[in-house]
């Protein structure tokens, strides 16, 4: 296993081991086309070379604002090479968002993809004129006062300078600063080191060899790599065990580059694996009866067999059938070759979790924040429980404070916040990180998180209500595309509700109405609906956490109208503040779900 002191190093070692060989995928005309190793690394030294020909310097901060592709690994390492600073910015940014992090980060260097992300990107380093180099991997788009340099003029300037070889950097020195998503206010930068990336890596390594990783592991990199998740996970990973990255074209093509990519470990956020499981189900539910039975005894026995509950004779007979005629057939549509799920970022619902791993496709869950890196713990192929995050990783240490908050130490753990001395000061304590998050860990060292220390909801009795957890059980009714839950100091809780899109156009359809969001959400049929299906959640909710009133949304919760992060979290006092009128609201109304 690697134990040198940079993520250059990491890099370099993983090329001199595999030279030509294939390396990073993009999608082109004709299909998938690839980058080896030893490509990728001559475009990195020439980047390098040609940003120190520009007059980057050791430290300085340089933003990249690109969707995933190659040339977001080769940017960043050609960053961390002339010993910069990178920080990830997402594509979905509004202008203020992106001036504040040029503004907060002091970046003397961007490095953007093209005209879509310039859109927003350029009319705010308007605004910032410290910023002295802007690099575009497409053909630039000028702005007023906005100078743009090519991509291929830097890779240039690098080919034509004198080779002269580059310190390695420190495993102590700062690699990345990467700004949390803001769900509860203002972006943190969060200062990661090359010490604490690599400490993830190796940890996450430790864990994966108990998959029997070889050498021909395939990554399908779609969450976005300005997200810490994706920046270790969906990256310096796969560079660290020699693995395949393929990009995907986005969300929207995610089943069909599944099947090309066929990957053999899948990165991937909770919401995510809920659509999929949804986008499955709605599948199984237009075949006929005998697919319907085929598929629900798959999930009986698979469950059983999961859970470790004994199969009778007929039952593994039948189980064995099921793995040809239907495990199968569902594991083709992830490529066929997947020998792990991991999910990460937001809690994983139980059933969601089960019913892949009923499936055929066990996923497995862990916990992580940015500032460690971020993956704190993971359930792992010989040692996981689904309902919790798993064990900690290699050399972490967790434990629980008095008032139920998980604490975190190892040297995966950040620094701190990039010029916030007092966020730094109470959230590193005696070198333990105070993650914020409420837990438990029991006998066997297993990890449960069961909320947000300030999200979770007191109602007027003192109980106290995790909101997340109750959004999930609602989510997986098919009816609900979204949800957000209320009740602070109140006797019970309301709740905001997006209604499924598909559920929501096959209703206007049946009911031979305009697709018009406002009107269809005062409808009384959809409300019957979408009561109907909460009232089945709330069979499955303890008392305090039933919803009793509920409001339909004419509009999604988006990244484009500020209610949600990058990574799919609901931005839950953005929400409450926009939608306070509406939520007070239902504690006045007689109808009730």
């Amino acid at each position: 296993m690697f134990s040198g002191g940079s993520l250059v190093e990491l890099f370099h070692n993983a090329v001199a081991a595999r030279g030509d060989r294939p390396f990073l995928w993009r999608k082109a005309e004709d299909g998938y086309v690839s980058l080896s190793w030893s490509e990728v690394r001559r475009q990195v030294t020439s980047l390098a070379q040609g940003l120190q020909q520009l007059g980057v310097e050791p430290g300085e901060r340089i933003v990249i604002v690109a969707e995933n592709r190659p040339e977001w690994m080769i940017a960043d390492l050609a960053a961390l090479t002339v010993g910069a600073v990178t920080v990830p910015a997402y594509t979905t940014n509004t202008v203020r968002d992106h001036q504040f992090i040029l503004e907060h980060s002091g970046a003397a260097t961007v490095i953007y993809s093209g005209a879509q992300v310039a859109q927003r990107l350029l009319p705010a380093l308007e605004q910032v004129p410290s910023v002295r180099r802007v690099i575009a991997m497409e053909p630039p788009t000028t702005s007023g006062t906005v100078s743009v340099t090519s991509w291929d003029e830097v890779i240039a300037r690098g080919d034509a300078a004198d080779r002269t070889p580059l310190p390695l950097p420190d495993g102590d020195d700062l690699a990345c600063i990467i700004y949390t998503s803001g769900t509860a206010g203002t972006p943190k930068g969060v200062m990661l080191t090359h010490g604490n990336i690599l400490a993830n890596v190796i940890g996450a390594i430790d864990l994966l060899e108990e998959l029997g990783v070889g050498d021909d592991e395939v990554f399908l990199s779609f969450l976005p790599l300005s997200h810490s998740y994706e920046h270790t996970a969906g990256q310096f990973v796969p560079i660290g065990i020699g693995a395949q990255i393929y990009y995907a074209e986005g969300v929207d093509t995610l089943v069909q580059n599944l099947t090309e990519a066929r990957p053999t470990i899948l990165t991937c956020v909770p919401r995510l694996y809920e659509v999929m499981r949804t986008r499955i189900q709605a599948g199984v539910n237009r075949a006929g009866p005998f697919r319907q039975w085929l598929f629900k005894k798959a999930g009986e026995l698979g469950a059983k067999r999961y859970e470790g509950e004994p199969l009778g004779p007929a039952d593994r007979l039948l189980n064995a059938v099921l793995d040809r005629l239907v495990r199968r057939k569902v594991n083709e549509r992830f490529g066929g070759r997947l020998k792990a799920m991991v999910s990460g970022g937001a809690p994983l619902n139980y059933d969601v979790g089960i019913f892949f791993a009923a499936l055929g496709l066990p996923i497995y869950q862990g916990y992580g924040q940015t500032e460690a890196a971020p993956v704190i713990s993971a359930n792992r192929p010989n040692k996981h429980k689904l309902k919790s995050v798993g064990l900690p990783l290699r050399d972490v240490e967790i434990k629980i404070a008095d008032d139920g908050e998980l604490l975190v130490r190892g040297p995966l753990v950040m620094r701190g916040y990039w010029h916030d001395e007092a966020a730094t000061a109470a959230t590193l304590i005696d070198g333990w990180l105070h993650t914020g998050d409420i837990g438990t860990i029991d006998d066997e060292g297993f990890v449960y998180i069961t909320g947000r220390k300030k999200e979770m909801i007191v109602n007027s009795g003192g109980d106290n209500v995790s909101p997340q957890r109750v959004e999930g059980v609602l989510s997986l009714e098919p009816e609900i595309g979204q949800v957000l839950v209320y009740g602070d100091r109140r006797p019970h809780l309301v709740a905001l509700v997006v209604p499924d899109a598909e559920m929501l156009a096959g209703f206007a359809r049946q009911h031979q109405l305009e697709n018009d969001p406002e009107a269809l959400a005062a409808h009384p049929e959809l409300h019957k609906i979408v009561s109907a299906a909460i009232g089945r959640a709330n069979e499955q909710l303890s008392v305090i956490e039933r919803v009793r009133r509920f409001k339909i949304m004419p509009e999604a919760f988006t990244i484009d109208n500020g209610t949600m992060t990058p990574t799919l979290k609901l931005r839950r006092p953005i929400i409450v503040d926009r939608f306070k009128d509406d939520l007070e609201g239902l504690y006045a109304a007689k109808q009730a779900a």
